[in-house]
């Protein structure tokens, strides 16, 4: 950090002046309005589908379900919704972007915390301060750099070899046990469930930076370093894939991890398991457009031709996640489906 320049304590202080608070899918019940919605159009009666689909998954006894993590919602505020789904068995196994797992839950694990923008400055300006913006969402870059630190200090630690993320970010939720700050994080929680983690992208994140510091120190000193294998991670979710056999994906936003996981189906044929299932149950909640030929990683039913998902049970819902998630499990919470589903813990099968 260039420190030539004093920052200004009082104006960072005064932009730094409202927490985001995450909302608790407990303490409302979304069944009344979404039961509602499905009785209307448009993205409302999508919304409804995929809360039907993703209470689908929950009850039917052979499906394992997927979270899939992609943009920044845990900093807009579903930050204790995620772990909640962790904390009640809502979900087996998770596939995030670095930047969800280390920029947003890890760093509020650690004691910090993101702000509302109250008034958004010229960037520059913002710069100047030491205050990352994420649109109307602020984060005191300060607080980053010591959170890449925390992972480069966790990686020194570590027997110099090869991880995969999953591996990776267990060490990350061990460590949180004894020096975390927030019971509620779900790298924490998904350590004591045996919930893995998966981020097919770690390195993208606040992570690559402390894990760069980590080999470039070591090699300084001469001394060998921990390295993270990507193969491993597609390895790892390919073989939970095929152990779970029936599947459901709740995704939010799209990208590397959603793309990742439903290639899990076409891997595991090339190894020679003909058997295995495509992914049964899908939502997707994203705003991105079909009309480049992305949708972030395809439609989903653009993603039943190459063999990955059923279009059978699946819906995607356009609309802002935070909009929309927070009425999808509150609705799951209160019809209470978790509560006799059989707890997976994938965690141990890497053991």
């Amino acid at each position: 950090m260039n420190t030539e320049t004093p920052i200004n304590d009082t104006r960072k202080a005064e932009l730094l002046s409202k927490q985001v608070e995450h909302i608790d899918i407990k303490s409302f019940d979304a069944r009344p309005i979404v039961d509602a919605m499905k009785k209307m159009s448009f993205t409302s009666r999508d919304l409804g589908r995929a809360t039907d689909i993703y209470n689908q998954m929950l009850s039917d006894p052979d499906c394992s379900v997927i979270l899939v993590i992609a943009g920044s919602t845990s900093a807009g505020g579903c930050m204790d919704l995620y772990a909640d789904l962790v904390k009640h068995n809502m979900v087996d196994a998770i596939v995030a972007t670095g930047a969800t797992i280390v920029d947003m839950d890890f760093f509020e694990a650690l004691g910090h915390k993101h702000y509302q923008a109250l008034e958004i400055p010229d960037d520059d300006t913002l710069r100047s301060l030491y205050i990352d913006r994420i649109y109307d969402t602020y984060i005191d870059e300060e607080k980053l750099q010591e959170t890449d630190h925390t992972i480069g200090d966790i990686a020194n630690s570590l027997e110099a070899r090869p991880y995969s993320s999953r591996e990776f970010i267990k060490e990350m939720g061990k460590w949180l046990q004894t020096h975390g700050k927030k019971d509620n994080s779900l790298v924490k929680l998904a350590y004591e469930h045996d919930v893995p983690i998966f981020c097919p992208a770690f390195v993208d994140s606040s992570a690559g930076f402390g894990l760069v510091k980590h080999q470039v120190d070591r090699m300084k000193e001469g001394k060998p370093y921990m390295v993270l294998d990507a193969i491993a991670d597609f390895r790892e979710l390919t073989n939970l894939k095929i152990k779970a056999g029936t599947t459901g994906l709740l995704m939010i936003g799209g990208g590397v991890p959603k793309n990742f996981t439903q290639d899990t189906v076409v891997c595991a044929e090339i190894l020679g398991h003909d058997d295995v299932e495509v992914h049964k149950y899908a939502v997707q909640i994203t705003v991105a457009d079909v009309r480049d030929g992305a949708c972030s990683s395809s439609t989903l039913q653009e993603a039943a031709s190459w063999g990955k998902v059923s279009t059978a049970l699946e819906q995607m819902v356009f609309a802002e996640a935070t909009s929309v998630l927070p009425l999808l499990a509150s609705d799951a919470y209160h019809r209470g489906h978790w509560k006799t589903r059989a707890k997976r813990a994938f965690g141990k099968m890497f053991d």
